[in-house]
């Protein structure tokens, strides 16, 4: 129960330190950034982050924040002394801001951390008019005046480096009216004045004279071309009545032309109209004839082109069908003949297991076991001899037997009987074919009965 308790006790303390670190876990916003200072170890006072977060270790470092709000600072330099030693008022406005160079992100940390927006925005003046007068000290009234450009240049190449040195950097730079205290500026502005004024003038006078002159080119070019004009009205009346007199000749000469094409033209338009007209009339005759040909051809050609496919069609099938029905024959054959193969090979595998079999019981001689297996066999033989002449039907024999003898001194009747109990095949011819013997006795007595009278028998 107590390791329980201390149990608890130990996942609580690593709960809150565990919170305890995540809340160390600081986030920087877009418009600040985030100094971290206090950690040992590093060749750096502190450690910026912008537009991130970090990790502050509880004791040994903490955190602040630096805006980047931008500060608008007036700067308005009075009696800054120019090129040509006349002193000037220069009237600015100032926007500056911290930077977030990595370089400067670390000057302004070491220079402005905790200092307020008024602090800072003093700092930065200082610094504006010191160089402000060093750029005006370079330049004369003229250029201060007229080349505007240059002098914003030439503040932001100087003011940029120096506010860099305590992390902040120049955004904009606006400068109003420079005025000076013995009117210099006034006169320039006077002197661009009536020099404007006079070049207007001279200008408007030269555009008069360039109108009067205009004018009287304007006129003069008006009555030549009334002249020549009227001229080339009375010379275009001449060549028109001209011109009409030869367009009446030509009117008729090309009506006469135009007469003559048209009788040709009609003639020529007829005979082509006949021409055509015959042309017309071969082409109907010819496409007639194709018709009656296409219909021939649609009628005979075709039909028989359909029977003939409709022929191929049906052999092919009948053959595909012969060959099919081959092949269900084929496998059909082959399938009972190897069913019939398998049968007798497991008939004469097991005859052949029992032939093993029985020469093992016969002590391994194989004559022995032959001997046994045609013994077993001899019933049926004997059945066979006996059914040899069962079948004969022997109603009645009638023997005409004259008493006399043969030559071996039998009788015919004898001579019949005996000849009829050899066709049976003796058991011993049989023995003899499968290469064995009767038993010595059996041997004897079957001796002993062929030679027996037919009549002992």
């Amino acid at each position: 129960m107590e390791s329980l308790y201390f149990i608890v006790i130990a996942v609580v303390v690593l709960v809150f330190l565990f919170i305890a670190l995540i809340n160390r876990y600081r986030r920087c916003p877009s418009d600040k950034i985030l100094v971290i200072y206090g950690s040992k170890g590093t060749n750096k006072s502190a450690k910026c982050v912008h537009g991130g977060g970090a990790f502050v270790w509880p004791i040994i470092e903490d955190y602040a924040y630096l805006g980047l709000t931008p500060i608008s600072i007036d700067a308005n330099l009075t009696n800054a002394l120019s090129r040509q030693n006349i002193r000037v008022d220069v009237p600015c406005r100032f926007t500056v801001g911290i930077s977030t160079d990595p370089e400067s992100m670390l000057a302004a940390a070491e220079r402005l951390l905790g200092q307020t927006a008024q602090q800072i925005q003093e700092l930065a003046r200082d610094i504006l008019f010191g160089q402000l007068r060093l750029v005006i000290a370079t330049m004369s009234i003229e250029e201060l005046n007229s080349d505007r450009d240059k002098f914003l240049e030439a503040i932001s190449a100087n003011v940029e480096v120096e506010l860099k040195k305590i992390g902040l950097r120049l955004i904009n730079v606006n400068v109003t009216d420079i005025k000076d205290e013995s009117g210099y500026i006034e006169a320039l502005g006077q002197e661009a004045a009536a020099k404007a004024i006079n070049e207007a003038k001279v200008r408007v006078a030269e555009q008069e004279k360039v109108g009067e002159i205009g004018k009287a080119e304007a006129v003069r070019e008006t009555r030549i071309r009334t002249a020549e004009a009227n001229a080339e009205a009375v010379k275009g009346e001449n060549e028109a009545k001209i011109a009409i007199a030869n367009s009446d000749a030509n009117r008729r000469e090309k009506e006469a032309e135009a007469q003559r094409k048209a009788i040709a033209a009609e003639k020529v338009a007829q005979a082509q109209a006949l021409e055509e007209a015959y042309g017309a009339e071969q082409k109907a005759e010819l496409a007639r004839a194709d018709r009656e040909r296409s219909t021939q051809t649609a009628n005979v050609i075709v039909a028989q082109e359909i029977e003939k496919q409709r022929l191929v069609l049906a052999a092919e099938a009948e053959a595909e069908q012969k060959r099919v029905n081959a092949k269900g024959e084929a496998d059909a054959i082959f399938a009972r003949m190897e069913a019939e193969a398998k049968g007798l090979y497991e008939m004469l595998a097991r005859q052949a297991s029992g032939y093993d079999k029985m020469i093992q019981a016969a002590g391994g001689d194989a004559s022995k076991a032959y001997s046994l297996l045609l013994l077993e066999k001899l019933p049926e033989l004997v059945k066979t001899q006996v059914e040899a002449i069962k079948g004969i039907n022997i109603d009645k024999v009638t023997v005409w037997d004259n008493a006399g003898g043969a030559a071996d001194g039998k009788t015919s009747t004898a001579n019949f009987l005996a000849g009829l109990m050899k066709s049976i095949p003796p058991l011993s011819d049989l023995f003899e074919q499968a290469g064995m013997s009767l038993p010595e006795y059996l041997a004897k007595r079957q001796q002993e009965t062929q030679n027996l009278e037919p009549s002992e028998k």
